[in-house]
């Protein structure tokens, strides 16, 4: 171990509740660390190999599941700060690193004598009385080696191994290309006049960017949604928007370095070709395998089912938007994607009198945040204190500590709110160290974090959030307590490691309390003043949760369609990546679509994230989430009993069972589409 004695991941933390020691990580750390945790999984390997023993349950699937400790440590913080927080000589790392990684990990999935004990122990599953977790963890064991090669030829694990370091490569570089396109872009207006129509907050946040990049006197309009979103439905210079959404839309299109439009053609391609070499007939198919869908034809099943539900309402809802606008424009005015977010907040400010500026006096930040923590308070019975002495890695982030309804600790949440150069777009939950219990009985508890992309704090107000952003904090929030609730044996099988169309679940049930009066009432405050928002403002949002609901459906299926479309392909794709794109979704848009733009070569979620196949999963969740809400709705939304249900049966009993089987012991009964239909008012 010459010359990691020093290197903080390879020895004792020392930090509270032996959290990530951030404040003592420096960048030439993460390369040593992670070879050094390669080497110790492959010892790891040879010992269950090697081991003169018969194959059993412990001896092989136990000890594969604990191997590879360090790697998993180190990788974990590695790759989460690649999101979070990355710079020019992380991701130099990463690409130096991820062959060697795929090169690792296929070094194991591809080891036929490993896989060899594991086959034996599944052989013999139905004699060896294990529980419900011990089957799951030994039937996903065995699915993931066949499903990464374990059964092919030697010809084809060759074929194998340079498609699946082609892939991880080639994501990286894809993710790494929007960031920088993100970042590369700046929209800076030096006539006051140019501000007409945009409120307070995103002129004084405008000026602060551009006083941040060195520049006095003017405004400075990003990509970066905080700014964005509010731009857009707010400017009253056309030219100024369409500008912007083009600047968005085109990202990664550009003839530059950072184009991914061949990229794309090589992820899909890529992926096609390793889900053929494993015996699917498309990558779909493939990831359909282990998702409660299970097959395309029951995801197209519910995206039809929505495109037919929906589109009727959709198409009155965007002719309405374009009415509104025709009255100051003119009857020949042509609604384009540039005009819908700005006519659409006009017309809901004029069917319901709100304003989402109207309601940003009443999120403060810290407020929200007092109000999203007193419900998991109100509902599990759990309590967060701050801990200065837990390590972050960025200023920004705060770390508390969870504690149970009785006291015990329960884990660590980081919270990150604000965007910034290293951060990518978005929002997501994820993990700096899952929960399991040792041999000993020890239940090593979850470090967690929410990382959100809100509005900043200026020189002259506090963070102010518009209502869509409480209400992706209760979404994160809602991943948070799944992940903080875990209680299961296994690492690889707690608290979000479950099917990816159930994933969304616990995060989307948490977004229906963001228009229940008695939870705004709890933390909804005048920044200024202290002054309750008033219960008129309440029955306004109420009023209005549904204003353009099947729009907003519709938006999502389109991406649902998308993803299918280049996930069900079977033959190579050589095409234009933007025509294709326009002709998979085109029966879900409801707006022109601009030739120049493209979505897929800045689309992560299904390019260079988890949702390849998948992004359908938030429509399926959607689903599950509405019909689940309906009992709390039933017995009170702050029923502690229900809370307590939704606990025990969902949120910690991660992956270790079916998630229908945990659905139906919480409600009883399988899920249908009426209880979403009946939220959105398409049915009464």
């Amino acid at each position: 171990m010459t010359g990691l004695e020093s290197n903080p991941f390879l020895n004792e933390y020392g930090t509270p509740h032996g959290t990530t020691p951030f404040d003592r990580i420096k960048l030439t750390d993460y390369e040593p660390a992670i070879r050094e945790g390669m080497k110790q999984e492959d010892e790891d390997i040879e010992r269950i190999i090697g081991n003169p023993e018969a194959p059993t349950f412990d001896n092989t699937i136990v000890a594969l599941e604990r191997a590879g400790e360090l790697l998993d440590r180190v990788t974990t913080v590695f790759f989460n700060l690649i999101s979070a927080e990355t710079c020019d000589e992380l991701d130099s790392i990463a690409e130096r690193l991820m062959p060697e990684l795929t090169e690792h990990s296929n070094n194991i999935g591809l080891n036929a004598s490993l896989f060899a004990r594991i086959k034996a122990v599944y052989e013999q599953k139905d004699r060896l009385n294990l529980s419900a977790e011990e089957s799951e963890l030994l039937q996903k064991t065995y699915d993931s080696f066949i499903r990464n090669g374990a059964n092919l030829s030697e010809k084809d694990k060759g074929v194998y191994r340079k498609l699946s370091a082609d892939l991880s490569s080639i994501t990286l570089r894809f993710s790494q290309n929007h960031l920088k396109e993100t970042n590369a872009f700046e929209l800076t207006l030096t006539d006051r006049s140019d501000l007409e129509g945009l409120p307070d907050s995103v002129v004084e946040a405008a000026s602060h960017t551009a006083k941040e990049k060195g520049k006095e006197g003017c405004w400075t309009i990003t990509l970066q949604a905080p700014i964005y979103v509010p731009f857009m439905k707010y400017c009253a210079k056309r030219e100024l928007r369409k500008r912007l959404y083009m600047a968005y839309n085109t990202q990664c299109t550009h003839d530059n370095e950072c184009n991914n439009l061949d990229i794309v053609k090589q992820i899909v391609n890529i992926r096609m070709e390793l889900a053929q070499l494993l015996g699917f007939p498309d990558f779909a198919s493939y990831v359909l395998q282990k998702r409660m869908a299970g097959d395309s034809a029951h995801v197209y099943k519910l995206l039809n089912d929505l495109l037919e539900a929906y589109t009727p309402a959709a198409k009155e809802e965007t002719a309405e938007v374009e009415r509104l606008a025709q009255e100051t424009e003119g009857e020949d005015f042509r609604l384009m994607p540039w005009d819908f977010a700005y006519y659409s907040e006009k017309l809901k400010n004029r069917k319901y009198s709100l304003d989402e500026e109207e309601l940003r006096p009443y999120f403060e930040l810290e407020r929200v945040k007092g109000g999203v923590f007193g419900l998991a308070e109100r509902l599990y019975g759990i309590t967060f204190k701050e801990n200065k002495e837990i390590p972050v890695y960025h200023p920004d982030v705060q770390a508390y500590e969870v504690y149970d309804e009785d006291g015990s600790y329960l884990a660590v949440l980081y919270t990150d709110f604000h965007p910034r150069a290293g951060k990518r777009s978005g929002a997501w939950m994820t993990s700096y160290k899952e929960q399991w219990i040792d041999k000993e009985g020890r239940n090593s508890r979850p470090h967690v974090s929410v990382t959100m992309n809100f509005t900043k704090p200026t020189a002259e107000r506090p963070a102010l959030l518009t209502f869509s952003e409480v209400t992706t904090f209760l979404h994160e929030f809602g991943h948070a307590l799944h992940g903080m609730f875990a209680n299961t044996r296994f690492k690889s099988m707690s608290g979000t490691n479950v099917y990816w169309d159930f994933v969304e679940l616990p995060s989307q049930i948490m977004e229906n309390f963001a228009i229940e009066k008695d939870f705004l009432s709890t933390f909804a405050r005048h920044y200024k003043t202290g002054d309750p928002i008033p219960e008129e403002l309440i029955r306004r949002i109420v009023n209005a949760s549904n204003f353009n609901a099947a729009y907003a459906c519709l938006r999502q299926v389109s991406f649902g369609l998308l993803d299918m479309a280049w996930y069900t392909r079977r033959t190579p794709f050589e095409g234009d990546v933007k025509a294709y794109e326009k002709a998979s979704w085109t029966q879900a848009q409801m707006l022109p679509q601009p030739d120049e733009t493209c979505m897929s070569v800045q689309f992560g979620h299904i390019m260079s994230g988890g949702y390849a196949a998948g992004y359908y999963s938030y429509k399926w969740a959607e689903v599950l989430d509405a019909d689940a809400f309906s009992v709390f709705k039933e017995k009170g939304i702050f029923n502690r009993e229900t809370a307590a249900s939704f606990r025990n049966c969902i949120l910690s009993r991660g992956g270790t069972e079916h998630p229908m089987k945990l659905y139906k012991r919480f409600r009883g009964q399988e899920p249908t589409i009426d209880a979403l239909l009946r939220r959105n008012g398409i049915k009464r």
